[in-house]
């Protein structure tokens, strides 16, 4: 058989563009990918955390109000563990706060009053949800805005490959540079596919963020309620059914 004849070897797939390139090309796409395991390991991992919250706060919280007493109500909250905690916080509070009244302790925090605590308590619960909750987004943010200079930088790098063949064999046929032109375009690439879905999960658990802290906020605010005047306030499907708390023992 001919050898002219033979079909000819792709030389600008992926495998090809990885042999023929040095050290630093090989850091480049070792660097972006390693920024895409990160950023998609915080993307799955949040999907399945942000939905849930997403779609079973409601119900959860309506089950809620709708409970006999609080012990029975945090066990409808077992699903949504932000809005449990919250819940449990300011339980806790009421209860600290009984207790140190009876024990006659001097402690600062003995010396507040129901509602100064139960915020206290609300506050703190919320600024440790929304840290976990935001974990991640930084990694995201800067994955997404500094993947396509390293994708340009390994363009360049192509670039200076393709002009230092031409300059060393004096030919600039297509033959000759195809392969560092091809490396330069595919590093561009690599850099846009990184940082895309980078940039696109950012602003998607940012916008959910922000709805899941205001509908902490108004579950706080009816909490507060709850525990510092002994009702609840009326939820949007009638009156709840949350045993009234006595408040006039801690107030």
């Amino acid at each position: 058989m001919n050898p002219s004849l033979k079909t000819p070897v792709n030389t600008l797939d992926l495998a090809a563009v990885w042999l023929q390139g040095d050290a630093i090309s090989h850091a480049v796409v070792i660097v972006l990918l390693a920024m895409s395991v990160a950023s998609w390991s915080i993307i799955l991992s949040k999907v399945w955390r942000v939905w849930r919250l997403r779609h079973k706060t409601p119900r959860a919280l309506v089950a809620f109000w709708d409970s006999a007493t609080v012990e029975s109500g945090l066990k409808e909250l077992d699903a949504v563990k932000p809005f449990h905690d919250m819940a449990a916080q300011g339980q806790g509070a009421i209860h600290h706060l009984e207790s140190h009244r009876q024990e006659g302790n001097s402690h600062l925090d003995a010396k507040l009053s129901a509602s100064e605590l139960v915020t206290r308590a609300l506050r703190n619960s919320i600024a440790r949800t929304s840290s976990r909750l935001e974990s991640g987004l930084t990694l995201l943010a800067s994955v997404g805005s500094t993947a396509p200079f390293v994708g340009l930088f390994g363009t360049v790098w192509g670039i200076y490959h393709a002009l230092a063949k031409i300059g060393a064999t004096g030919q600039s046929s297509l033959d000759k540079v195809a392969g560092p032109v091809g490396e330069a375009l595919i590093m561009t690439a690599a850099g846009l596919l990184v940082a895309v879905p980078a940039v696109l999960a950012y602003n998607t658990f940012t916008r959910s963020l922000a709805l899941i802290t205001a509908d902490m906020e108004a579950f706080a605010h009816d909490l507060h309620a709850y525990f510092t005047t002994g009702y609840p306030l009326p939820t949007r499907q009638g009156s709840s059914r949350l045993r009234p708390v006595n408040v006039a023992e801690v107030a």
